[in-house]
This record gives structure tokens, sequence and C-alpha cells, in this order.
């Protein structure tokens, strides 16, 4: 399922302890599946109805054994590392958030940050067993990432923008400087700008997240 992450998150995995790796790919990989329960052309109808599908199977984990879909097989391991089905869930509401492209705005975006970024770090600092996060952070992150795959240039825009503004002032703790990685590298696409932005895993990005892995920021 890793296969289906960017080269950016593959290469901030290898920098993550080998005890957790496998579970924050798992994290990852269901994050990824996610994004594409919105499907292309993001239809709201049934945008809403795939991510309410994926919240009811994911919170169903709490209480009963996942059915024989490999993401959801995989957040079944989560939930035994001390993950919530429930938590989980709380991702595709996030989502959620962006069903209809017709009725985003700022507020919209924002929230989208904090509650698909903001709670996918929590939950992959809850792995590495660390949660000594900046104050919002993977808000960034999200935002940017939203930015680098959306097909709407207005919306990528004013996601690229707030990014900007929501980027963590703080030295990261050296177990959670994976996670760190992503911000900076969103710190860095919020710089650039909408027309500069690198694809992934290049030569620039990688030596970005080196420093951060060398300075915690």
């Amino acid at each position: 399922m890793v296969t289906a992450l960017d080269e950016d998150r593959r290469l901030a995995l290898t920098y993550a302890s080998v005890s957790v790796r496998e579970a924050l790919g798992a994290l990852w990989a269901l994050d990824a599946a996610l994004a594409a329960a919105l499907g292309g052309g993001r239809e709201p109808m049934i945008a809403r109805i795939k991510l309410a599908w994926w919240r009811d199977a994911l919170e169903a984990l709490d209480t009963r054994p996942p059915p024989p879909q490999p993401e959801l097989q995989a957040a079944a391991g989560l939930v035994e590392k001390g993950l919530s089905g429930a938590k989980l869930g709380a991702l595709a509401e996030g989502w959620a958030l962006l069903a209809d492209p017709a009725q985003l705005d700022e507020a919209t975006l924002q929230a989208f940050a904090d509650q698909r970024g903001a709670q996918l770090f929590w939950l992959a600092a809850t792995l590495i067993g660390d949660n000594r996060l900046p104050p919002g952070a993977g808000a960034a992150w999200a935002l940017a990432d939203l930015a680098r795959h959306s097909s709407k240039r207005e919306e990528a825009a004013m996601a690229l923008k707030l990014a900007g503004r929501r980027t963590p002032d703080a030295r990261w703790p050296a177990r959670l400087r994976p996670l760190g990685m992503l911000d900076a590298l969103a710190r860095r696409d919020a710089a650039r700008g909408l027309d500069r932005l690198e694809p992934p895993g290049t030569p620039a990005r990688m030596l970005r997240m080196m420093r951060h892995r060398l300075t915690g920021r």
C-alpha cells in the first residue's frame, strides 16, 4: 500500500523508526485511500456516500473485525496499536469537507487542514509514541498537498496561500522529524508559489528534508 504514496512521503517514512514504519505507512495509505474516494470530478453526492462508508467502516473497527479489504485490514492493525476506529473515521470527515468544490472557501479549507492534516499528524505521533507536536503541525502540509493535487487553480492557489499562514514556527523533536519533514516541504511550497511547485522527490526537496532532519526546522 505504501506504493500509493508520493515520493516525499515514502522518503519521510524511511527516516521513521523501524518499529513504527509499517504502521505509519498503513496510516498514510489510508489517507491516500480517502483522497481517492473523492473521485476525479468530485460529484458531491457520490463523494459524500463514499466517505460516509469509509467513516462507518473505520468506526466499526472498534467493535468488530475488518472485512477483507486491504486498507481496512491494515487500519485494524492500527487499532490494535492503540488508535481508535473513531479517530481514524474522523479523517473521512475531514475529506468530506471538500466534497462540494462549489462551496469551498477559506473557512472550509482551514477546517480541512485541521480535520485532515492536524488529525493525521496527531495519529502518526501517537504511533511514534511522542506527543510533542508543534502547534498546528500537519495543517500546512494538508493544504500544500491539496494544492498539488487539485485540478482547480483557484482552489489550489487559496490552499497554498493558507499553507503559508499555518506553518509551525518551532523546533521539532527528533522522533517526530519524519513528520516535520513534510511540514518543511509545505513551507517550501508556500514560499515558491503555485507556478513553481516541484515534483515530489526532487533533489532540492530531498535536501530540504535532510536539513530538517538535522536541525528540526
